[in-house]
């Protein structure tokens, strides 16, 4: 068994002192050797040794001395030697320390009475402390506050030990005495603490004598009068309305840590509107005047919960909380916003988002190294916002328009989408939406921003002003063409120049055919040829815009989309211009455009060719220019877009389900009783207990007072420990509650004997750690025992609880042991579905650096059925809309999601295809950022893919 001490420090055991240095060091004079040689002892005791040959020594020449860190030095060798033998007896020389601790005790230095008096905390041999007792009372009157404080937590210490009472019987009169004259206030702390622990009801008494005095005491004080309250009134509900008196007086005291407190308390007692709402209040002005962000994260923290359960009352508080902002720490502003946003209302939305956009205006002026990713945040919140709130998108897009070229990408990117999703809800806002984003392109610099922007140009340019206006904003961000030429050395000609010096220099004595890029024939000359140097690109004037540059850096997916756009523009040009003569135009120009792309890309003057998708796409645009047809145009024109609102709908869909499951579903039984509050006496009852009444009305007849989980449930979760021919059976119910494991085992003894010592032994593998050792048990013929054991984990993993169960009986005299089954921590307790978005999810994916790669393995024939039944093993949420997964392709890809209750994020992404068999084959794989998760979601995958249960 491992012993307990108060002192822990690392030790390296690699070249241990020996014991006969250590000795000759504490017999010598020299005190810096005697301290030296004192620490070592100490640190090889505190390691496994025993040592026994240093007492006699210690005692001889280290007990005498006055220096004070050898005196204390020697209090810690005391508390760590062992003072009984194995029969539980102290040993006999221990009467030589009692004799030097009655010294101490009277000793004139006020230091060493009051170490000796904390040392005496942590004695528990009753016949050493015994004749201690009268120097310790001594201690209670003396002058200096240090050693009465350290007295009465002695006297407390020694009333606590199982003969404690006999030794000091009046030991809670004395100590009342001792506080109504105290002046200290943490001697008065102590001493309240003392009647709070061994005579709850001496310590109520003199509270509630003291009710109006209770806001002048002192912090400590004042603490200790809290953690009171919470105890008395979680025993008896009924007495609440008094104390809750009191913790709204001190929600005025002058500490922070006690107002922190009141508040917690308040809310862990009272649902009365005006309790929580003074409690907000607190949090709220905590969050304001602290500068430390911990305790901003944590008042955060306690304001999320106050808004799952009150949202009614914080709604009130939404631009207090929003104050929050001025912090520069980004964790904090991002708690800040994700509370607010659960907060908006149709009364308080314009004043949020004229408070953000306030912020993201002040992101441009500051110079901040994070602004960019504060912008990035402020974005999606008014997102959020204008998606709830459609009216205010108005006021809002166009400012947030100016960031489309902003040097942080995925800044554009909330923006561009937001764009997206904004035009199409609000058709009023199309046009000076078009009009502006026309306007801005030229500033966008990130490709992808560029895509979605061009999208949004092809779908919602609908009048014949804003189509021509599109076509000539791509030519004019394109640039010039040709993008490359082929110059003769020594020369800058433009491509018609070349084509003209080609013609000429060809000679009929030497001519050749040669192939141009766009596929025709030509003729050329030896002579010619040996004279062009490689082709190279041409970067275009300074009024080329951003297109052009991405094209020319091999950005060919960009020009597929370029080339789609054009094709949707000209497209919608033949259905809203009269002149024939302008399509034509517009449509040879867009395939110059298409052709100059494709030569480019077959050209060598980029590294890397044109890709076989981006080409067959831009060839395709090409075909439809030269030959239309109506169902052709359809698609273009307007399955593109129908596509786009099917998606939107299916995402609010979504976060409308989402927000269902949130919800607290709650019945009421058939035969719960219900009080009728109007029929009530309220003689004597405040305002604040007439609502507390109110509200626990409406928990119980909407049935929020039933406790969750049903019985069948817990059976499921009943292990056996032993076997049923075991002398001893076992069975343990095992509790997963975050960051605690509690086994609760079932102990029969089946035998017709008295089990003597039963002691539940357990040992833990992987991040698990045993709380505190359940204590030994006798088990009288045929009866049974509940023990509890307390299990903190640390991490996602899965971890192994195993041990066994040590007892002796009166026949035999060996000690029986009987093993245990193992326990297995299963990962599905500590991971749940959980929601991001897509681009959260692929930042994730490429910033995590543990992958976990499973070969799918499975009788499973369906894809769909077997990503259904990953979902169900793994406990996650599918990120992948059900309109992705349509159809039957024989492929299928889905990414997954979760989140552990330690805050780490699990990532999924299954890949399958159906082979010809009709057997499914593909991978899936797991990232995340420990490696612990990554194993055992693997590992339990594997387990279960194969379709078990």
């Amino acid at each position: 068994m491992e012993k307990s001490c108060t002192l822990l420090i690392h030790f390296d055991k690699g070249t241990p002192a020996i014991a006969n240095e250590i000795k000759e060091a504490l017999e010598g004079n020299d005190v810096p050797a005697k301290v030296d040689a004192m620490k070592k002892a100490i640190m090889l005791l505190l390691n496994g040794e025993t040592l026994p040959q240093l007492f006699i020594t210690i005692v001889r020449y280290v007990l005498p001395s006055e220096d004070h860190t050898i005196q204390k030095l020697l209090l810690l060798y005391l508390e760590i030697i062992d003072k009984t033998d194995a029969k539980g007896r102290v040993l006999p020389e221990m009467i030589l320390i009692c004799q030097n601790l009655r010294n101490n005790l009277q000793h004139p230095n006020e230091y060493i009475r009051g170490v000796t008096l904390r040392f005496l905390c942590r004695l528990n041999e009753t016949e050493i402390i015994e004749p201690l007792i009268p120097s310790v009372l001594q201690n209670l009157q003396h002058r200096h506050p240090y050693i009465r404080r350290n007295a009465i937590l002695a006297v407390m210490a020694i009333y606590k030990l199982p003969q404690g009472e006999q030794l000091l019987v009046d030991a809670p009169e004395m100590i009342e005495k001792v506080l109504s004259t105290e002046q200290d206030p943490s001697a008065k702390r102590n001493a309240f603490l003392m009647l709070f622990t061994c005579d709850q009801d001496r310590a109520i008494n003199y509270l509630l004598t003291h009710v109006d005095r209770v806001s002048e005491w002192g912090e400590l004080l004042q603490m200790v009068v809290l953690e009171l309250i919470r105890k008395v009134c979680r025993t008896n509900k009924g007495e609440k309305g008094k104390y809750i008196k009191i913790i709204i007086s001190l929600l005025n005291a002058p500490s922070t840590a006690v107002i922190y407190e009141c508040a917690g308390t308040l809310v862990s007692l009272s649902s009365a509107p005006t309790a929580i709402r003074a409690a907000a209040n607190t949090y709220s002005q905590l969050l304001l005047s602290q500068s430390d962000n911990n305790v901003k994260l944590i008042v955060l923290d306690r304001l999320n919960e106050l808004r799952s359960s009150h949202r009614d009352i914080m709604v009130d508080l939404i631009m207090d909380v929003l104050r929050a902002l001025n912090s520069p720490n980004l964790d904090i502003r991002r708690k800040t916003l994700d509370i607010v946003l659960e907060l908006i209302t149709p009364r308080n939305i314009n004043e949020v988002v004229l408070m953000l956009k306030k912020e993201v205006v002040k992101t441009q002026s500051g110079e901040l190294e994070k602004n960019g990713e504060y912008r990035q945040m402020l974005i999606q919140a008014i997102h959020s916002c204008a998606i709830k709130f459609p009216e205010v998108a108005s006021t809002v897009v166009h400012l947030l328009m100016d960031f489309l070229g902003d040097s942080n990408v995925a800044s554009a990117i909330d923006v561009i989408i937001f764009v997206r999703e904004i035009i199409e809800m609000n058709p009023k806002l199309r046009v000076s939406i078009i009009t502006r984003l026309l306007d801005n392109f030229y500033q966008i610099r990130a490709a992808r921003v560029c895509t979605c922007a061009l999208w949004i140009i092809g779908e919602y340019c609908q009048s014949l002003s804003e189509v021509e206006n599109g076509i000539a904003t791509i030519k004019q961000c394109l640039g010039e063409l040709p993008f490359f030429s082929v110059s003769e050395e020594g020369e800058d000609t433009d491509s018609s120049k070349k084509v003209q010096q080609q013609a000429s220099s060809t000679t009929v004595s030497s001519r050749r055919p040669a192939v141009l890029a766009d596929g025709t024939y030509a003729t050329q000359s030896a002579a010619s040829e040996t004279a062009f140097s490689p082709p190279t690109i041409v970067q275009g004037t300074l009024t080329s815009g951003n297109l052009r540059s991405l094209l020319l850096t091999g950005d060919f997916f960009l020009g597929a989309v370029v080339a789609c756009t054009l094709t949707k523009l000209v497209l919608r040009l033949e259905e809203v211009q009269p002149s024939r003569v302008e399509v034509n135009k517009a449509s040879s120009q867009a395939l110059l455009i298409m052709v100059s792309m494709l030569q480019l890309g077959q050209s060598p003057v980029l590294p890397h060719p044109i890709d076989n998708d981006s080409f067959d796409r831009i060839v395709v645009c090409i075909r439809l220019l030269c030959n239309t047809g109506d169902n052709i145009r359809k698609i273009w024109l307007q399955s593109c877009r129908q596509s786009f609102v099917k998606m939107l709908s299916e995402k609010q869909l979504r976060e409308s389900e989402e927000l269902k499951a949130k919800a607290q579903i709650s019945h009421a039984q058939p035969d719960d009783l219900i009080d009728f509050y109007h029929l009530k006496s309220r003689k004597g009852m405040s305002q604040l207990e007439l609502e507390d009444e109110v509200q626990d009305d409406l928990k119980r007849a909407t049935g929020e007072f039933v406790k969750e989980g049903d019985d069948a449930n817990k059976l499921n979760r009943i292990l056996q420990l032993t076997g049923f021919s075991d002398p001893v059976y076992a069975e343990a119910y095992v509790t997963v509650h975050h960051y605690d494991i509690v086994l609760d085992v079932t102990v029969i003894n089946r035998t017709k004997e008295t089990l003597q010592n039963l002691c539940l032994e357990l040992a833990t593998m992987g991040d698990l750690k045993l709380v505190e050792r359940p204590q030994n048990y006798t088990l009288a013929p045929e009866s049974s025992k509940q023990i509890k054991a307390n299990i903190k984990v640390s991490s996602t993993e899965t971890g192994v609880i195993f041990g066994n169960i040590v007892y002796e009986t009166s026949n035999v005299l060996e000690r029986t042991v009987v093993v245990l089954n193992d326990i297995h921590i299963d990962i599905m307790d500590y991971i749940s579905p959980a929601v991001c978005t897509d681009a959260a999810f692929r930042t994730m994916w490429a910033e995590f650096e543990w992958e976990n790669k499973v070969a799918v393995n499975t009788v499973i024939q369906d894809e769909k059925e077997f990503l259904d039944h990953i979902i169900k093993s793994t406990n996650m949420k599918c990120l992948t809309a059900p309109s992705a997964l349509d159809g039957d392709c024989g492929f299928l890809a889905a990414n997954l999601y979760a989140k552990s209750v330690f805050g780490e994020d699990a990532l999924v992404n299954v890949s399958i295809e159906k082979q010809t068999d009709g057997k499914l084959s593909g991978y899936i794989r797991i990232r995340s950022k420990t490696q612990g998760i990554a194993l055992s979601l693997g590992d339990k995958i594997t387990l279960k893919q194969k379709g078990g249960s």
